[in-house]
């Protein structure tokens, strides 16, 4: 089934969101990463979508076709994030949904099911599949964000972008010529020089300089009572070992609500775009809808 590219006002912010598979199939979110754009979850919508479900692939605020926020110190952070996610249910009719999310869309989901930011968000999250995030992050792989995410640069071709994203994306895994070509593509804005950068606001890294410690959410992981599956890159820099363990000692971990799986040749963050990662969020999607 053919995807279809929409588009609402939301909280007075105009977002946008793929919407692939049927209407009445079992809904699923999948939320991108912080500099990234809803298209990186297109192998897995087409995945999910191609055996009935139907999958919401929303742009961030301030990322791809979405509005860039005009007042980025308050609504660039994840409570923010959580309510325009619970504006989007709202806007669907979504009253389960089942959730994927990569590094910033997994804290967004884990705030939304924990319900602290957006009460009805609790209720409506059924599983949760985090991609590389934990409700703590390494203080090194976070300045790091910091110091390039402010500060896009910009090439004169989009094949010196293409360039720029296999080089700065290789933790991403293996992805085909065509999904590295698809990558740039839709993550690619032009300047009013000429000059092309990736597709984001710059602003969007406020989130951690006007709001320290928003990715410090161990509060939203106690309050988590739902199945989840973390898909941690084995060579990632941002999810460390003693932040899954604390996982296991915690909220979903110590109800045994907690799946993890070491997902091998990958850093930040695996790309989901192999069987190899997608059957296991199908499986565990599947077993969490019964």
């Amino acid at each position: 089934m053919t995807p279809t590219s929409n588009y609402a006002q939301l909280l007075g912010r105009e977002i946008h969101w793929m919407d692939w598979g049927p209407k009445e199939g079992v809904a699923v979110i999948a939320w991108h990463g912080l500099a990234r754009t809803g298209r990186d979850m297109d192998e897995l919508a087409g995945h999910l979508s191609g055996h009935g479900f139907r999958v919401i692939c929303p742009d961030t605020l301030g990322r791809g076709l979405s509005q860039w926020s005009p007042l980025p110190d308050d609504e660039y952070q994840l409570s923010f994030y959580a309510r325009l996610a619970e504006a989007l249910c709202d806007e669907l009719r979504l009253e389960r949904v089942h959730w994927v999310g990569t590094s910033m869309g997994g804290a967004i989901g884990t705030v939304c099911a924990s319900g602290l930011f957006a009460p009805s968000m609790k209720a409506r999250i059924a599983s949760l599949v985090l991609n590389d995030n934990a409700p703590e992050l390494a203080t090194v792989a976070v300045e790091r964000i910091k110091a390039y995410a402010g500060n896009p640069p910009a090439f004169a071709t989009v094949a010196e972008l293409e360039a720029f994203f296999r080089t700065v994306y290789k933790p991403y895994g293996w992805l085909s010529d065509a999904q590295w070509r698809r990558l740039t593509e839709t993550s690619t804005r032009r300047l009013p020089d000429g000059r092309v950068t990736p597709h984001y606001d710059p602003a969007m890294v406020r989130q951690f300089t006007a709001h320290d410690n928003d990715y410090l959410i161990w509060d939203h992981w106690d309050a988590i009572d739902i199945p989840v599956l973390c898909l941690r890159g084995i060579d990632s820099d941002l999810v460390l070992p003693a932040a899954v363990a604390e996982m296991h000692a915690r909220g979903p971990g110590a109800a045994g609500l907690l799946q993890v799986i070491e997902v091998p040749d990958c850093g930040h963050a695996p790309a989901l775009n192999v069987p190899a990662q997608l059957d296991p969020i199908e499986a565990f999607i599947r077993t969490a809808a019964r």
